[in-house]
């Protein structure tokens, strides 16, 4: 049984002796760059109906590799990731824009959350009003409200009918 780390290593050298790049896959693919870039990092499950586009965008993929992307991913991360410095300003920049942007869904939507799991991400490259590149990193998120947790609708505690 091969490790995540070693699974990770192999699929990204394969990703590397491609060419392509993350974007490029996506669109073979029909799916988000950085949905793909999760897929190599096995950290999203393979889909039997993207094998045969995975398969076009890299021939190079063996059928070991294609199995061990189609279980479901052990979803972690490296606690020392946060030190990497594109990593530690994405995270610093939610930090800062959180309680705003909480307040913004709050007023849009009510109370609750955007979801982590039914969840788009993507990264785009724009040029800017002074002609500079800039980042563009889009979370799309399925609206999930908190519930009033009402005794009533609970179904494990739901009263037993007597047999």
């Amino acid at each position: 049984m091969a490790t995540k780390a070693s699974l990770v290593s192999r699929l990204l050298g394969l990703k590397e002796r491609s060419g392509k790049t993350w974007s490029q896959i996506g669109r073979e693919m029909g799916l988000t760059n950085v949905y793909v870039a999760q897929l190599f990092r096995r950290q999203a499950q393979l889909k039997p109906h993207a094998v045969d586009s995975l398969r076009s965008a890299v021939p190079q993929m063996p059928d070991d590799l294609i199995h061990e992307m189609m279980k479901p991913p052990m979803r972690s991360y490296d606690p020392s990731l946060i030190q990497e410095p594109a990593v530690y300003r994405l995270n610093e920049a939610v930090m800062h824009f959180g309680e705003s942007i909480k307040e913004v869904i709050n007023e849009e939507f009510g109370d609750g959350i955007m979801s982590a799991i039914d969840f788009y991400c993507s990264v785009d490259k724009v040029k800017g009003v002074d002609g500079k590149d800039r980042v563009v990193v889009t979370f799309d998120g399925k609206y999930l409200p908190h519930v009033e947790q009402r005794a009533e609708d609970m179904v494990s505690r739901a009263p037993q009918k007597p047999s």
